[in-house]
C-alpha cells in the first residue's frame, strides 16, 4: 500500500499581499527564499537531535488550538533556537501568543503573521520526560 513519507510543501494563501507576507516570514522567521518567491527546507539542514521528524494531527472542528485566529490550519515550524528567535521576534514588534513552553519534545511558542495566522514554532529535542519544564 502507497503511504504518506512526510510533508512535501506548505502553501499559504495570503489575504492580501503574498509577496510581502513571504518576505514577512524570510524577514522575521529566516526563512530562506528562493528566486522563484518560495522556499525549499531540506532535512539535512536541520541539526535537531530528534532524528527529523513532522507530525500531522487532525484537530477536533470545536478546537480551540488555533486561536485567536480564525483559519482552519496552523503550521508548525521547526526552529534552532527558540529563545533567540523569540527575542528577534520581540524586538521586531512581533506579538508573542502564547510561550515558551517545555514539553518532552521540545519547546514551543506561538505567533501571529501578518495575515493572522497562528505559527507554531517548535524547537525540537529527542522525547525523553526529563525534558519536560526545562
Amino acid at each position: 500500500m502507497a503511504k504518506i513519507t512526510g510533508i512535501g510543501g506548505v502553501f499559504l494563501k495570503s489575504r492580501g499581499d503574498g509577496k510581502a507576507l513571504a518576505a514577512w516570514y524570510q524577514q522575521h522567521l529566516g526563512l530562506p527564499l528562493e528566486d522563484f518567491g518560495g522556499a525549499v527546507l531540506r532535512w539535512p539542514d536541520d541539526k535537531a537531535d530528534d532524528g527529523g521528524l513532522t507530525v500531522w494531527h487532525a484537530a477536533d472542528r470545536d478546537s480551540q488550538w488555533f486561536s485567536p485566529s480564525d483559519a482552519p490550519f496552523m503550521i508548525n515550524y521547526r526552529v534552532d533556537d527558540l529563545d533567540g528567535m523569540l527575542a528577534q521576534l520581540r524586538e521586531a514588534g512581533v506579538v508573542v501568543v502564547g510561550g515558551p513552553e517545555s514539553h518532552e519534545n521540545g519547546k514551543f511558542a506561538w505567533i501571529m503573521d501578518p495575515d493572522g495566522n497562528k505559527v507554531e514554532l517548535w524547537q525540537p529535542m529527542a522525547w525523553d520526560d526529563a525534558n519536560e519544564g526545562a
